[in-house]
């Protein structure tokens, strides 16, 4: 499928000293866009398995600035910020990466005879469906259910962290937090006009100047 970009010029931090965002708002925005890219909990190993993986999972559109997934992640791990709730088949998060990267990047050596991150995609999403899947064991997984791992932890949270950034806000339209000015036409299909305009196919260009004026 070919890349659009549905909202073609549309930057949500424009909005950052706009009656649209708060001075507690702004504050959040910032904290999150400070987050180190360099790995604190990771080995930059595994930090660059992750970095491989996400990219597979959520492939991020090449006219935007890239969210930072594995920086977000590790920050996680780091920070220790927790769900408020485990699954019982899995170790606590920091663990539960630790052998699950690890695990992806023997079931990479033992399949293709080199690295997780020396695969072609093709080649990673193979190792990342077979994980998914249940299909991997032994070595770093030992007791812990790769499919678990996958779907309730990899996956949760690169989707988690990804959305979490405004590049992604942009990239959908978002306007961010609506504090304090909230949103006033509630119905469905209806857009105020402080919110992005999406493009229609060939009109691009049009939502583009409509897009500059969203404040």
């Amino acid at each position: 499928m070919t890349e659009r970009d549905l909202f073609p010029g549309y930057d949500v931090l424009s909005k950052r000293l706009s009656p649209s965002w708060n001075d507690q708002t702004r504050a959040v925005v910032n904290a999150r866009l400070a987050v180190p890219r360099e790995p604190r909990f990771l080995k930059p190993e595994l930090f660059q398995i992750l970095e491989a993986a996400a990219a597979r999972l959520v492939p991020q559109p090449s006219g935007r600035a890239p969210v930072p997934i594995a920086a977000y992640v590790d920050e996680k791990l780091f920070e220790n910020k927790r769900d408020g709730y485990r699954l019982v088949q899995l170790p606590d998060q920091g663990e539960c990466y630790l052998r699950g990267l690890a695990g992806l990047d023997e079931a990479a050596r033992h399949q293709f005879s080199k690295s997780f991150v020396q695969l072609d995609g093709s080649e990673q999403d193979q190792i990342l469906s077979a994980c998914q899947r249940g299909a991997l064991r032994d070595g770093a997984w030992g007791d812990m259910p790769c499919g678990l791992f996958f779907s309730h932890r990899l996956l949760t949270d690169v989707t988690t962290v990804y959305y979490a950034h405004p590049s992604a806000w942009s990239e959908m339209g978002f306007g961010g937090p609506a504090s304090p000015r909230g949103y006033v036409r509630m119905g469905a299909n209806r857009r105020d006009p402080w919110e992005a305009a999406e493009a229609e196919p060939g009109r691009e260009e049009i939502a583009r100047v409509e897009n500059a004026h969203v404040r």
